[in-house]
This record gives structure tokens, sequence and C-alpha cells, in this order.
């Protein structure tokens, strides 16, 4: 899934103003409604193709299948970043546009096509869409700093349901539409979200780079160098492969080893993913509210593990099936509002757009190795050992995570200081640090911002209200 995760409700909501304009709200809703149309438009086919495409594609095999499936995070992981810098130079709707438009011919691609060739170039032009850097960046052009951690809350909450509605609405289109239909389907979805845009999207007055949801170039090099960092990148690329390759197969499993048509496969999703998703909150809840981060994060990877090896040892009964799988959400849900959450505590204070985007590469990258290696594995030596593959990894992200600093329990905050120079910022910044509860502070003279870490516990809303000059 994309860069911005239900986590963000969970770690980040404390906001030192009352709330969103009317315009902030429009904009947050539009854009949200903008990238659910764009997630259900990728993952609707996830729970239904590979049993479609072995009966009904020429040329398809399990491993051409798994690329196909993750094809789209390949494009996507190469192109977003990109699209972001364009955003800055031609414009935000200009640029989203063109994206929408591109995923929108992939769709009419897939649909048309007879063969698995023809669906995974339209698969990689879906991903070649990619609007999720330029949609966030819109995002903060027309949210105040102080609201823009509500904003991308919301849009994080409305892209975990879409991806719930996709799982259990794809074998019910299925049944209806077809998966032709389907990608037809993701077609006008698309062009939906271009109407929403020109329609609903405010017209931001200006825009201007944000570092908390854009790259910084000059910063990719300290967000490599950064043993924390790179753990959870690679951790958020385990996920999003242990997810992409389990679909690979889950679907055959359900229908040629547990006996269930595929018509009927959203009566196993929609039970677990409701109680997976019941099951991740009081885990939440320990992990942000008790400083347990650590301990959940590790059970849950632990948990993800056992949800593969149940489904290695048990795939022959829907029951065994639905019970691994309810451990599978519960797990993957915790896990997937947990990362974002560490990689904006252990970022630094500026570079937190530059680490999302770094760690939403790393998550596409993962989708696409993930429906590889599950397709080719499927192929060479059956369901089981697709299981047994994500079991592994799961393993050995365990022991990479045991390895990982205790987090710091922070959040980022931006306030709006205005214009200052060069020793004003110096000066601005030492007196941010006093004010209690910061823990880190950066001005950036051209952004008129200053970047904080603070301890929500500690933190004197009062105090630090007076440096915005939006209180001024």
């Amino acid at each position: 899934m994309d860069q911005i995760t239900p986590a963000a409700a969970v770690s980040d909501s404390n906001d030192m103003t009352t709330g969103m304009t009317a315009t902030e709200r429009r904009a947050t809703s539009a854009l949200a409604s903008i990238y659910a149309l764009r997630m259900l438009g990728l993952f609707l086919i996830l729970p239904v193709f590979s049993t479609y495409a072995l009966d009904n594609l020429s040329g398809a095999t399990p491993a051409l299948i798994g690329i196909a499936i993750g094809a789209y995070g390949l494009s996507q992981a190469v192109l977003q970043i990109p699209f972001g810098m364009l955003s800055d130079r031609f414009g935000r709707k200009p640029i989203i546009i063109i994206g929408l438009l591109i995923f929108a011919l992939g769709s009419v691609v897939a649909a048309m096509s007879d063969s698995i060739s023809g669906v995974i170039i339209g698969r990689v032009l879906q991903g070649a869409g990619a609007i999720a850097a330029a949609v966030m960046a819109l995002v903060a052009d027309l949210t105040r700093e102080e609201q823009r951690t509500k904003a991308m809350a919301t849009i994080g909450i409305t892209i975990g349901m879409s991806f719930a509605f996709a799982l259990i609405a794809g074998p019910i289109l299925n049944s209806w539409i077809g998966v032709q239909g389907i990608f037809w389907a993701t077609a006008v979805l698309a062009l939906g979200g271009i109407a929403v845009l020109k329609l609903w999207v405010p017209q931001p007055v200006r825009s201007r780079f944000h570092r908390d949801t854009q790259a910084v170039p000059g910063k990719f090099k300290d967000i490599f160098a950064d043993p924390q960092l790179m753990r959870l990148n690679t951790g958020i690329m385990a996920l999003h492969a242990i997810l992409i390759a389990s679909f690979v197969v889950l679907p055959l499993a359900l229908r040629d080893h547990a006996g269930l048509a595929s018509d009927h496969h959203w009566q196993v999703y929609l039970p677990v993913l409701l109680l997976g998703m019941l099951a991740m909150v009081p885990f939440i809840i320990l992990a942000e509210k008790k400083r347990l981060m650590k301990q959940v994060f590790v059970g849950s990877i632990v948990v993800l593990g056992l949800s593969e090896v149940a489904l290695l040892l048990a795939n022959q009964s829907v029951l065994g099936i639905g019970f691994a799988l309810f451990l599978f959400f519960a797990a993957f849900n915790t896990l997937e509002a947990s990362l974002p959450s560490l990689i904006s505590k252990a970022a630094p204070t500026d570079s937190k757009g530059t680490a999302m985007g770094v760690y939403s590469t790393a998550q596409f990258l993962g989708a696409f190795i993930g429906g590889s290696a599950g397709g080719w594995l499927y192929g060479a030596y059956g369901i089981e050992s697709v299981f047994g593959f994500c079991a592994l990894v799961a393993g050995l992200w365990t022991v990479l995570a045991l390895g990982m600093k205790t987090p710091r329990y922070l959040r980022s905050h931006m306030v709006n200081v205005g214009t200052v120079g060069p020793e004003q910022a110096r000066h601005l910044a030492a007196r941010l640090m006093q004010v209690p509860g910061v823990v880190e502070a950066v001005v950036i003279v051209e952004d008129g911002i200053a970047y904080l870490k603070v301890d929500s516990k500690l933190l004197d809303d009062k105090a630090l209200g007076e440096f915005s000059v939006a209180r001024a």
C-alpha cells in the first residue's frame, strides 16, 4: 500500500489548533477519495487474479502470474519520487491528472488483454501512474502545518479501509463482471479521480516544497546511512513481499485445496479482516500509550511468521485457512500501522519527507519481489513452498528487528515561524529547545518552518504556540 497508513491516526494525532477549516476538510476528504479510488484499482484483483489467469489467459505460467500481480510495485517504486519532484516544477494537479490517465490506460490495456503478457504491461502502466508523492505535496499545500498530521491520518485510514474493501469486494465483483470487468471498472475509477480533483479539490494559493512530505535529494545519503531507518525499510519490504506472495497462492489454496468456490472467498476474507482489525487495536494502544513499541513490533512479526506456518500446514480446510488469515491480518495490520510511526520517530528532524519517500519505495519493491518470488516458487515447488518462503522471510525479519534500538517516544511537529534570517533561526531553535517537551528543533530559513521532535506527555502546547505566526 501507499506510504501513509493508519499509524498516523494513532501516533501523531495531537495538534495544537482547534480544528481544520472548511477548506482543509474539503481538500483532505477529496484527496483521500482519490487515494481510495486508486487503491481499489490496484487491489481489487488481488484475491481473484491467480485463479482467473490460470484458466483464461494465454501464456500464463505461475511465475508470470506472480509478476503480473506484483508488477505495479516496480514501476511505482521507480517513479513515485520523480513524480513528486515533477509536481514542484509543473504543478500538483497537472501531474496528478497525468498519473491518473496513465493508471487508467494501464487498466484498459489489462482489460483488453487475453494474454498474461498484456496484463503485465497493463499492471506496469498502472504502477507508472505514481501519484502518491504529488498528492501528499498537494495535501501539504492545502493544510496548515499544525493540521497536516490530521490530514495525513485521514488519508491513511482511507487507504487501510480501501485495501480491506478491495479484498472483500474483489470476489463479489468477479462473480458479477469478471476480472476484465474489474479492470474496466478501475479505469472508470481513475477517471472519477480526475473529476474529483477538478471539481472538489481547492486550488492552492501557492505551492512550495514541504520537507515533512517530500524528498530532499541531498538527504538520501543520510537516510541510507542510518542503520535504524534501513532496518525499518527492510521491514516494510519484507511485509509487502509476504503479503503479495501469499495472495499469489491464497485464492488457489481456497479453491483447489479447501474446495471453496472463488465467488465465495469473500465469506472468508470479511470476518478475518474485521477480527484482525479489532485485534490490532489493543496492541497499538500498548505500543504507543504504554510505550511497548519494540515488544509489540517484534511480537507481531513472530505472529506473522506463525500465520504462514499455519497456512503451510492447514491449507486443506476453510477453517484452517480462516484461522491462519486471522493471525495474518492481526499481525499485518499492527505492523502496517507501526512501521510509519517508527520511521517518523527515527527520521532526522528535518528529513521526514525524505525518510518516508525511501520507505515507500522499499514498500513497492517488496510488492514486486513478493509477486515474482511467489509465482516462481508456486510453479517450481507448489503452494506450500510459497507459505514456507513467507515464514522464512518473517523469521529473518524477526532476527533483524530484535537488533533495533528501542524507539524514542516522540512525534514530529511543525510550527510556522514566518520569515527569519540565518542568525534568527539559530537563536529561535535554541529558544524552542527550552520549551518543555521539545527534544529536537531545526528552523529552516527558506521554509519559515520549525521542524520539531516532541514528547507529547511533556509538551507545553501553550508555550510552543507562542512561536507560531499563525497565533500572532
